[in-house]
């Protein structure tokens, strides 16, 4: 049996839509389809947030969110992942997506300013610190 990945090798993807449950969804969905592209990570809605699940039509509860798993836990595939989701804000200046690693959370907008830039980059800093032990462990 398959554990699941540590969270040092996962993000939760959320869109936030202002309680619009129904665009949540559908920016969700193409959220998913753009995060294709990201090599080393393996995109999935998290469990019980898929949507039209059961017989219900979307869903209703405003919780549809994404698991980003890293698949290789290098820095260059977390700043593409990064990339992929400022290129799909960029779409429109009212998108926004929250990424969570662990503990660290921040907003990824349309239109990122240098003070959002830096938060970003500190993320992926600490995602890089947090990874790098177990990727030396297997150089020696």
């Amino acid at each position: 049996m398959t554990e699941a990945p540590d969270q040092r090798h996962r993000l939760s993807l959320e869109v936030l839509a202002g309680g619009d449950a129904l665009r949540q969804e559908r920016l969700t969905t193409d959220l998913r389809g753009a995060l294709r592209k990201a090599d080393g990570w393996e995109i999935e809605f998290r469990e019980g947030t898929a949507p039209n699940s059961g017989d219900r039509k979307g869903v209703s509860s405003g919780d549809l969110s994404l698991w980003a798993v890293a698949v290789a836990a290098a820095r260059p595939a977390a700043n593409i992942l990064i990339t992929l989701i400022k290129e799909w804000c960029a779409r429109d200046r009212h998108r926004k997506v929250e990424i969570t690693f662990g503990n660290d959370s921040v907003v990824i907008t349309g239109k990122p300013d240098q003070a959002q830039e830096r938060v970003i980059d500190s993320m992926l800093a600490r995602m890089q610190s947090v990874q790098a032990p177990s990727a030396g462990d297997d150089e020696e």
